[in-house]
């Protein structure tokens, strides 16, 4: 009997045949340096990644593809950033990825923006829930999900957008990020200065070929 529960034991736990490593959360920011990014304009201060004047484009060393982007954020007045997804590292992450809107979108500036613009919207391609940013000077903790054709962005324990990018791709063929199904993680700054911290990322397994 007790070979027979061993037996049983091994096969549940190599049944999904990944690796238990695969799906625990990795540190991409230590606190103190910017190791595994490469990019401009960012600099560590107080435990946080910030975005200077000069800031634009911070990506990870690394390309992901299927993935759980979990991070806090806080917003200066009017503050703008964004998240890049499947950026390939050249030109706009907004197009030649996509970019998920990091903005303090009750700023009297943003009032007449386009849908998609205000935060957590998928840049010309999905708008988001709005009303669920925290007040200004405080932080906010955001999840992304890339889980090869589904986007999922979480706001302070709320889902605030939901995409298919398979459906998106159909309705707006010109878009060259929307087909991609890896790239790099990026911050898209504006030259505001956003701070990030407590960043991580969980890989997810690969569920399509």
């Amino acid at each position: 009997m007790k070979f027979i529960i061993c037996i049983l034991a091994i096969a549940l736990c190599s049944c999904d045949g990944e690796s238990p490593e695969k799906n625990k959360a990795v540190v991409l920011f230590n606190g103190k340096d910017l190791s595994g990014w490469k990019g401009t304009g960012y600099a560590v201060k107080d435990g946080a990644i910030v975005c200077t004047p000069q800031g634009k484009n911070l990506m990870t060393e690394k390309v992901y593809t299927n993935y759980v982007f979990d991070f806090e954020f806080k917003l200066p007045p009017g503050g703008n950033n964004g998240v890049g997804i499947h950026y390939t590292g050249e030109g706009d992450p907004a197009y030649n990825g996509m970019e998920v809107q990091v903005l303090d979108d009750t700023a009297e500036k943003y009032k007449d923006l386009k849908e998609y613009q205000f935060h957590g919207g998928l840049y010309t391609l999905k708008a988001a829930k709005k009303g669920f940013l925290k007040p200004l000077g405080e932080w906010n903790h955001q999840k992304i999900t890339v889980n090869d054709n589904k986007v999922t962005v979480e706001l302070n324990g709320t889902v605030i957008n939901e995409a298919d990018l398979d459906e998106l791709a159909k309705k707006y063929p010109k878009h060259k990020g929307v087909i991609r199904r890896s790239g790099h993680i990026t911050f898209c700054g504006h030259g505001d200065p956003v701070q990030f911290r407590n960043v991580s990322v969980i890989e997810l397994p690969l569920t399509s070929q």
